[in-house]
């Protein structure tokens, strides 16, 4: 059963203990109030999600692109930062308007968190992919971190695509899945959960209910 997901930010990392003293490696997120922005109905767009939209930007309402600035006004709603949507089933479409915060997840539930990883930069084969590198003996002259021969011969005369080389390290869009849900505080609307989080700190999260873990 598809329900709708939520916007939240990457506060960092903590350890969190239990009542029994354990420590537990978690990440915590704020969850500023996520409102309905848009829904998409099978009839007249032929799939059906949730638009959410979340956290306060600066600017004024007309200073945002005519698309948004129609959004907003015709909700009534500040301009937001993020709009996101997720896809639900047609029995749980929401109603525009309508206010999510932390208390849409339950404490122990499982659940999936999306974010664009930290940026490394450009980087070599044995940070990028784990290589070996060369022999550090005699023989190897300047070139101990090298990734070796990269081509062949006349046939085919090219480097396949996909090829492990040096190159762009992180900045992707990563998912980590089944993240345990180890507490929630409402009252600061943050939300802890087991293990790490892609992204960097203040960096933008998208959760939703686990697809392996019901």
């Amino acid at each position: 059963m598809l329900r709708s997901g939520l916007i939240a930010k990457k506060i960092g990392n903590s350890s969190y203990f239990s009542e029994k003293g354990e420590a537990t490696n978690v990440t915590i997120l704020k969850i500023d109030e996520c409102i309905v922005s848009g829904i998409k109905t099978n009839e007249k767009n032929g799939y059906t999600a949730v638009q959410l939209a979340s956290i306060d930007t600066k600017k004024d309402i007309n200073k945002i692109n005519k698309p948004q600035r129609k959004l907003f006004s015709s909700i009534n709603l500040k301009p937001k930062k993020i709009i996101k949507e997720f896809r639900v089933d047609n029995e749980n479409i929401l109603e525009v308007g309508t206010k999510l915060d932390v208390s849409h997840f339950t404490k122990n539930q499982f659940i999936d968190a999306s974010s664009f990883s930290i940026g490394k930069g450009f980087a070599g084969v044995m940070k990028r992919h784990n290589f070996a590198g060369l022999r550090a003996s005699h023989g190897v002259s300047i070139s101990h971190r090298s990734h070796g021969s990269t081509g062949q011969n006349q046939d085919p005369g090219r480097v396949f695509k996909g090829k492990k080389m040096a190159g762009r390290m992180g900045s992707k869009k990563v998912t980590k899945q089944n993240l345990q849900v180890i507490d929630i505080d409402q009252k600061n609307n943050l939300l802890v959960l087991k293990g790490s989080v892609p992204g960097r700190k203040n960096s933008i999260v998208f959760l939703k209910d686990s697809v392996k873990k019901k």
